[in-house]
This record gives C-alpha cells, structure tokens and sequence, in this order.
C-alpha cells in the first residue's frame, strides 16, 4: 500500500451499500417478528432482531481484522481454508441439524449451530481465485482452467446436494462461469457452458419452448463461431438436457411433479393453498405496496405472518409492501452500487489474485440477488437462497461480509504484489 492513508483508498462507496443493505435488513426484520406479527411466531423467531445485530458486530469486527492483512495471507491459506471447510461440510451432512427442511447447520457446544455452506462459500472462492491466478504457459491452459475450476467447485455442491439445501448448491455451479469469464475464457466455450443451463430452466417451465430455445442457442453457436464442433456440441448438449429433463420429469413423485406445475401457474386452484402458496402471497404482498407502500409495521401480508420464511428468504416481500416500489429500488440500486464497485476493484487490481476475488465476490452476491428476486416475483421456482445482508442470518451475514471485506483489504494492498490475468 501507498504512503496515502489507507481511509482515503477504502471505498467508501462499498461501505456506504453494505451499511445501506443492512440497516434496511434490520428494518425488515424487526417489523416482521416485533409488529402484530409476533403473536403468531415462535418466541425465538421475535429474537432474531438482537441476534442479527450481534451477527453483524461480529462481522464487522472480523472485517477490521481482515483490512489489516496483506495478500499473501489469504494465499497462503486458501487451499487450506478450502479443506478444512469440505470436512466440515461433510460432518454436517453426517451429523448436521435440520432446520426448515435444510440438514445444513453444525452443533456446536453451548447449544449453537453454524451454518457451515456460508463460510464454504468463501473457502472455495479464495481457491479458486488462488488457482486461476497461477499462470500456466503452454497450449492446455484454457482446459487446466476449466477443469480445475470445476474440480474444486463441484465437490462442495455435491456435497451440499444431500442436505436439501439447493439454493447453496446452485451458487457454487453459478461460479463456475463467472470465474471462468473474469480468466478471459473465450466467450464461444463460455456460451457452450451456459446453453444447457437455459434450455434446462426452460425444460422445466415448457417442454416445446425449451426445443425453440435449443434450435435458437445452437443456430446462434454455429452463426457467431462457423464451428463445426462447438456446434455439434451445442445440438448435443442443449438437446441433451432437453431430453433428460423431459424423461426426468416424467420418473418424478407426484408432490415433485406439482411444484413444477405450481412454478409455471402457482395461481390454479389445486395449487395456491399448496406447494405455489409462498408464489400467491409473496406477489400479492409486493403487489399491495404500491408506489411508496403501506408504512412500517403495516404490511397485512407481513403482519399477518401470512408468508412463511418472511425475514429469511422471503425478506423482500417485506420491503415491497411497507415501503413500495421506492423501497424496492432503493434496495436494488444499492446492490447495484455494490457489484458495480465490485467489479471496479477487481479492475484496478494488479495481481489476478484481488481481481479474480473482487469479481467472484461480486457474482455469489449477484447469483443470490437474481436467484432470491426471481423466486419471490415468481419468475423462478422457491428455492431456498437469502439476500445478502438483508436476510436473517447470522453465518450468511458475517460470511458475506468477511467476503466483502477481503476485497477491500485485497484492493487496499494492491500493490503489494503484480501480476496478469489470463491463461
């Protein structure tokens, strides 16, 4: 770091968004479990006010500490932050607590549990960031880049896969090609990457739009590429999840199957008082907010405790209906601020270490904004995935600032250490 003061390099700017997010989590939480709502909640839910404020103490205490490590620490440590992190997932999927469905939380003594997948999240982030800022001359380095990448991502997914978790699952897959993007991936075989993805998503919603969709991706490879065998692998691939999912779903419990239909029409009669009622009432409170909304602490939705998960992954039905559409972007732009300065950093660091940790910091948040937004508005089916910093918490919170935090001391000591991104 330069002889400037290290306060006038911090950005402010993130600093100012992780307060903003927060202080409006606080907001909602405490309107959902301290209003009219909290005589229909179990006495410990009327607690997580206090408990988030603590979470948040804490995580705000580690940030301080991280600010004052240099780079090298965080690679020396990142491999073996990495392992330690995959044995404690595989104890929890042994001997975790299920909470909400979710075998994901660790005993500890004194009665406390720990959600081990949060802090995974940032164990896994840093190997990676670790393993693709290595420079590897020679003509195999795009596949050691993609291997590798998927070699230590996918474990902790698999491993998260068994404790009905998938919304976790799913952010380290999302990883996958925003790593691999930021290390100058080129964009054709970032594309074949992604073509399963949609025409899966869209396998699910409507079997004849998923084959458009599969036509359109493959059509759109062979005009942009002329390639005869990324083509192929387009048709192959695209098609290929088509039709697995179509047999797929076809093998599928009846309660299984009815939370796909209930995902393409949550509304019908046979499914709003079921497995699409956290759709219907999540919409029908964002709905009812209106321009500014109803006001703190008068939300029916909300202080009814009419949706199930309200300050967890459902928080932001809260902000739609007491403070409306205002509240709503004043929430996104702030995310907005967050990711763009993010990817800023990223940016402006030397070595690709910082860089490739500041971008993939940016994309788990982005993953669980798009991934959170779109199943409370119902263009995505529930999955259970928070918002960062404004969900209750206390392992998401403190994770995901200890996240945040590292790329601001990364970013502070930057140059420290050069370098160069790219294969």
């Amino acid at each position: 770091m330069n002889s400037r003061a290290w306060y006038r390099q911090l950005s402010w700017t993130i600093v100012f968004a992780w307060a903003g997010l927060v202080v409006i989590g606080l907001i909602a939480i405490y309107s959902s479990t301290h209003g009219p709502a909290a005589e229909y909640l179990p006495e410990q839910m009327t607690r997580n006010f206090q408990k988030q404020v603590i979470f948040g103490s804490v995580g705000v205490l580690g940030a301080v500490v991280i600010l004052n490590l240099r780079m090298r620490f965080f690679q020396a440590i990142a491999y073996p932050a990495y392992l330690v992190t995959l044995v404690l997932l595989l104890v929890t999927a042994a001997i975790g607590r299920e909470i909400n469905g979710a075998k994901g939380w660790l005993p500890l003594p004194g009665g406390f549990s720990i959600q081990t997948a949060e802090f995974a999240k940032v164990a896994t982030l840093l190997a990676v960031a670790a393993l693709l800022s290595n420079r590897r001359p020679g003509s195999n380095n795009l596949r050691y880049g993609i291997a590798a990448t998927v070699l230590l991502l996918i474990p902790a997914a698999i491993v998260i896969g068994p404790q009905n978790d998938t919304g976790t699952g799913l952010v380290f897959l999302g990883l996958i090609p925003i790593m691999l993007f930021w290390s100058e991936l080129p964009l054709n075989v970032l594309a074949l990457m992604m073509a399963p993805a949609l025409a899966g998503y869209f396998a699910i919603v409507s079997l004849p739009v998923a084959l458009a969709v599969s036509l359109v991706l493959s059509a759109g490879m062979w005009i942009a590429t002329k390639d005869r065998l990324l083509t192929g692998l387009a048709v192959a691939f695209t098609f290929g999840v088509v039709a697995v999912a179509g047999v797929a779903v076809s093998q599928l419990q009846p309660h299984q199957r009815a939370r796909i239909e209930a995902f393409t029409n949550p509304e019908a009669e046979e499914f709003r008082s079921g497995v699409g009622y956290h759709q219907v009432q999540a919409k029908a409170a964002i709905g009812s907010g209106g321009l500014t909304g109803k006001g703190f602490m008068h939300g029916s939705q909300t202080q009814g405790a009419y949706i199930p998960e309200q300050s967890t992954d459902f928080v932001f039905t809260i902000i739609g209906e007491e403070f409306g559409f205002l509240g709503g972007m004043t929430l996104l732009v702030l995310y907005g601020l967050l990711l763009t300065r993010l990817v800023r950093l990223g940016v402006q660091m030397r070595h690709p270490f910082g860089s490739m940790l500041a971008a993939g910091t940016a994309g788990i948040f982005l993953i669980h904004l798009f991934v959170n937004i779109g199943m409370v508005t119902g263009l995505l089916p529930v999955i259970g995935i928070p918002l960062p910093f404004v969900s209750y918490g206390g392992a998401a919170l403190m994770a995901n600032t200890l996240m945040l935090a590292i790329s601001l001391s990364l970013h502070l000591h930057r140059d420290d250490v050069t370098g160069s991104l790219g294969y």
